[in-house]
């Protein structure tokens, strides 16, 4: 059996935030949420979060995530007092306990599967997870014997010059027996500065503890401000990043984009400088996409150029041409081969194969056929103020510049409709339509001073 807790009372005064640290975002997730995603691969029999300041929201952010269970910590008294709270809820738990820190991101799910597994094959009483800095300083440091056997932490106030030349610090990371550890947490004090229970203080007590080293020290980054959250995304980003380019994925200027780990690209797939790709979108193969493109929420099929547009909530089929400056939104299905241009609008409409609209155009709760031509300034005027209605137009009909179509209107197949055309009424197939006024011309007439 196995339990994961995560600490996530504190209120993180350096954030300068109304918001509890934890619930601060990384990315599209929160700082806890990524804290409990880190332990997708060992998969605990119970998950338990640790609230405190304003815990009612750290619970309705996490409510679409099930089995997990919430304590509350209604003072914040140190590690140690978090941890006591769990003896009521665990009264009866028998295995082995992962303590994680709620602003601690970047774990990755292996380092915390290695951990366990270590713990569990040498049935250590404690094991924590450490890491060697190449500046430790502030950093308590862990001492271990030739077989990583835990002798001493020292914390680095009171280590002395010689102790300060080992960088092996404590991750703030630990697996414990649950049974052994709490028997020794009624044993905590507060003979400390801060007057807090110190998680730490365990290790007086306990006999057999081990620590394993991460690979990366970066994966152990903790967040207490804004600043720290923005190193946080860099490294996140270059992990991401990096895992693409070599499944595949070209990036020009791989710093100035950013991809969320939820998207999936596909081989031979282009990316272009200043482009965005978040949520959970799909992107197929030999795609080329921007640059200055965002992409969210949306699949775009195979061989789809897009630049300098937005694409979000919206479907793309193979071969087809987006941008400059198209944005496409609210669930658009975009059909094979066609082409949206320069400054054109669609929004959630479906849009039939090969069908153009170049450019000036704004396409609204529509459905278009296929290889219909819309002609520059075309308006499907949707909305009459209290509800939105619908356009229909057929295969192969072609609208002229500036025309406006006053929905609910259907038009049919293979209909022209003339330049500068009001369309009110619906069009039969195989026709032309013509909604203006006659042309007038007024000879000698000039507006008077």
């Amino acid at each position: 059996m196995l339990a994961v807790a995560i600490l996530a009372a504190g209120k993180g005064t350096r954030m300068k935030s109304q918001l509890p640290k934890v619930l601060h975002k990384l990315g599209s997730k929160s700082l806890v949420e990524r804290a409990l995603n880190s332990c997708d691969l060992i998969k605990p029999d119970r998950s338990l979060v640790i609230i405190g300041y304003q815990g009612e929201k750290v619970k309705s952010a996490l409510n679409h995530l099930s089995g997990v269970e919430f304590v509350e910590q209604t003072e914040q008294l140190g590690t140690g007092h978090a941890i006591q709270q769990l003896m009521p809820p665990l009264d009866d738990f028998e295995g082995d306990l992962l303590v994680l820190n709620g602003d601690v991101p970047l774990l990755r799910s292996q380092t915390i599967e290695e951990l366990v597994k270590t713990h569990q094959e040498n049935k250590n009483d404690a094991t924590l997870l450490t890491a060697n800095m190449p500046n430790p300083k502030g950093y308590g440091r862990v001492f271990c014997d030739s077989n990583n056997i835990v002798t001493q932490i020292v914390e680095d106030r009171d280590c002395n010059r010689a102790q300060k030349q080992n960088n092996r610090i404590n991750a703030g990371v630990y697996c414990f027996n649950w049974q052994k550890l709490k028997t020794v947490l009624p044993k905590l004090s507060t003979n400390n500065d801060q007057k807090e229970y110190y998680l730490t203080e365990v290790f007086d007590y306990l006999h057999r503890v081990m620590a394993l080293d991460v690979d990366d020290h970066l994966e152990i980054s903790g967040i207490n401000d804004r600043c720290q959250l923005a190193v946080a995304y860099d490294i996140l980003q270059a992990r991401i990043k990096e895992a693409w380019m070599m499944a595949g994925v070209t990036m020009i200027d791989p710093d100035s984009i950013t991809i969320e780990e939820s998207a999936q690209l596909g081989i031979d797939v282009i990316i272009e400088p200043q482009t965005h790709i978040r949520g959970n979108t799909i992107i197929g193969n030999g795609c080329h996409i921007g640059p200055a493109c965002l992409v969210e929420n949306s699949q775009l099929g195979k061989n789809v150029r897009a630049l300098y547009s937005v694409i979000s909530d919206s479907q793309v089929a193979n071969d087809t041409k987006i941008g400059p400056f198209a944005h496409l939104r609210g669930g658009v299905v975009l059909g094979e081969s066609c082409r949206v241009g320069n400054f054109v609008e669609i929004k959630k409409s479906n849009i039939g194969h090969k069908t153009n609209i170049a450019h000036l155009s704004y396409i609204g709760d529509a459905t278009l056929g296929n290889q219909v031509n819309i002609g520059a300034g075309t308006i499907t005027a949707n909305y009459d103020g209290v509800n939105k209605h619908p356009t229909i137009i057929g295969d192969r009909t072609k609208t002229g510049s500036n025309s406006v179509f006053v929905a609910p209107v259907n038009i049919g197949e293979d209909v022209t409709i003339a330049a500068g055309s009001v369309i009110t009424h619906d069009v039969p197939d195989d026709s032309l339509a013509i909604a203006r006024e006659k042309q007038k011309v007024i000879k000698g007439w000039r507006k008077k001073n």
